[in-house]
């Protein structure tokens, strides 16, 4: 059954029941569509109505009874296409209202695999170069694999550089791949400064992460972000201190 990702879609659940009954069934009449889909037939006009006006479904007249099929479910794509066309053009808009309203002084809490989402389009949004002290590469886990793939690209189009101080314990060879996911301008830790926490500040954020796991995290791991420009401030001018004072990656011979 595909109606739950019908609806995800955007269609109502008898809407759903109806467009994937018709792909089964082929043309049919509104009793067949009814006991098929197990929706009631005063709801399958409704619907139907509903189809026809969104194009996924077309009407075939009959003097008897009309029949009605579903269009291809490429039809679908061209929908989300239209919406993703309007939604982009009024953007701009919508993150002016939003900026013009964020309170530049805020303290909010993220976690798990929404708040790793929160925290890339944060930094995608902001658009300028990062640093995060005392790294533990934990964007390079499996269980980030789309979303990662995706923030690097952007990172890669908007020339946004990510300064990555890592922890001491990334120095070991399991862990090469992962720490180049992002590229080769890192750094570590001496052993004896790096810590359980971890740290990233970009724009007016600053971001502390509660997991400590190396190269992967927990659905319950937290960020606290702070959203303080001068505190950010701060925390730049002491990441860059980091940055100068860590140690560099070991060129192999």
């Amino acid at each position: 059954m595909h109606v739950e990702l019908l609806q995800k879609l955007g269609l109502a659940q008898n809407e759903a029941r109806i467009y994937e009954t018709l792909l089964k069934e082929g043309s049919s009449g509104v009793g067949h569509i009814s006991a098929t889909s197990q929706v009631h037939r005063r709801n399958v006009y409704d619907s139907l109505n509903r189809l026809l006006e969104k194009g996924l479904v077309f009407e075939i007249r009959s003097e008897h009874e009309n029949r009605y099929q579903a269009v291809s479910p490429h039809k679908l794509s061209e929908l989300l296409q239209e919406k993703q066309g309007a939604l982009d053009k009024v953007m701009p808009e919508l993150e002016s209202l939003y900026e013009g309203k964020l309170d530049r002084q805020e303290v909010l809490i993220y976690r798990g695999i929404e708040g790793w989402k929160n925290y890339l389009r944060d930094l995608l949004r902001v658009g300028e170069d990062y640093y995060v002290i005392d790294a533990k590469a934990q964007i390079s886990s499996p269980k980030l694999k789309g979303i990662a793939d995706h923030f690097l690209e952007e990172l890669k189009k908007k020339n946004i550089n990510p300064y990555r101080i890592y922890n001491h314990q990334l120095r070991k060879p399991e862990y090469a791949n992962h720490i180049k996911f992002l590229g080769s301008q890192y750094r570590f830790l001496p052993e004896k400064y790096s810590t359980s926490c971890t740290t990233a500040v970009f724009g007016d954020y600053v971001v502390f992460f509660s997991g400590n796991q190396m190269a992967d995290f927990d659905e319950n791991d937290t960020f606290t972000v702070i959203l303080n420009k001068e505190i950010a401030t701060a925390y730049k001018t002491w990441a860059k201190l980091f940055w100068e004072i860590s140690e560099k990656p070991t060129k192999k011979k």
